[in-house]
């Protein structure tokens, strides 16, 4: 069955929230059970790397029934042998237990070289039309493993080798993998930013038929000592200016949208819910 026929029965989460392994734990930190008392909250995104499983408060939210995705954190999709027996096994088990509506993640590089618990590196792919048919190889081979959609999402980073556009490359790999996609709006800017473009650059030729999920997200503008300028992707509330503008343009013409998320999982409640009373203003347009 092809994705324009599989995303139909794929339910509509609305507005969700992510957390991580401990973020919940971190001083001053979100609580989603909280925030969902306050927000009309839709489902949770639990990054996972397996090795950790999920903490109280993801548990606590799966034990209560509520709605998830399963976010990997600990996956290159564009190597085979990420998706080794051990691997798959605590996989299984964590999907077994969460029920996700499906499975997404950032479809760059987790790590290099071996997996290693705790590693948490994450760069952009090689922009390059081989990498992304080899990605799609993973993504083909995960979602036959799981019988659940695996959503791609584009990641954040200081540089980009290769040469494709972004969009261009995430096109492809939808196209080759027969996927849905999630576009991350706050990696978006960053990388409109870093390529010194407008934010909308090459969205006109993106298929946004294939957008199930959004995401937005706050990110710091730094300086290392030499003069470099970059964003850090922390989650804070400072959401770029570019970002904005982004979600106006793409909310309204992205037919099969399921989710939104804002990712703020280590700022307090009351800080956050101006954030989502934004996000949810423009995405019920």
């Amino acid at each position: 069955m092809a994705f324009a026929e599989r995303v139909s029965s794929l339910p509509r989460l609305g507005l969700g929230v992510s957390t991580e392994y401990g973020a919940g734990s971190t001083p001053g930190a979100l609580d989603p059970m909280a925030l969902r008392a306050r927000v009309p909250l839709g489902f949770l995104e639990v990054g996972v790397e397996t090795a950790k499983g999920l903490d109280d408060h993801a548990s606590a939210w799966i034990e209560a029934g509520l709605a998830t995705t399963y976010h990997f954190l600990d996956l290159n999709l564009d190597e085979p042998e990420d998706l080794d027996d051990r691997w798959l096994a605590e996989l299984d088990a964590l999907v077994a237990k969460m029920a996700p509506a499906w499975l997404c993640g950032d479809a760059g590089l987790w790590h290099f070289g071996a997996r290693d618990r705790g590693h948490m590196l994450l760069l952009p792919p090689v922009l390059t039309d081989d990498s992304a048919r080899a990605m799609a190889e993973g993504i083909q081979a995960l979602r036959a493993h799981t019988g659940r959609e695996v959503i791609p999402e584009n990641p954040p980073g200081a540089f980009y080798l290769g040469d494709l556009h972004l969009l261009d490359f995430y096109a492809r790999l939808a196209d080759y993998a027969d996927t849905g996609l999630l576009l991350d709006l706050a990696h978006l800017a960053i990388y409109q930013r870093t390529r010194g473009g407008s934010p909308t650059d090459g969205l006109d030729g993106f298929p946004l038929d294939r957008v199930v999920e959004m995401h937005v997200a706050g990110g710091r503008a730094l300086r290392t000592p030499d003069g470099f300028e970059f964003v850090d992707d922390d989650h804070s509330l400072g959401v770029l200016d570019e970002v904005w503008p982004l979600l106006e343009r793409v909310a309204p013409i992205v037919p099969n949208l399921k989710a939104v998320v804002l990712e703020c999982e280590r700022n307090p409640l009351d800080t956050v819910l101006p954030l989502f009373d934004r996000i949810a203003a423009v995405v019920a347009r």
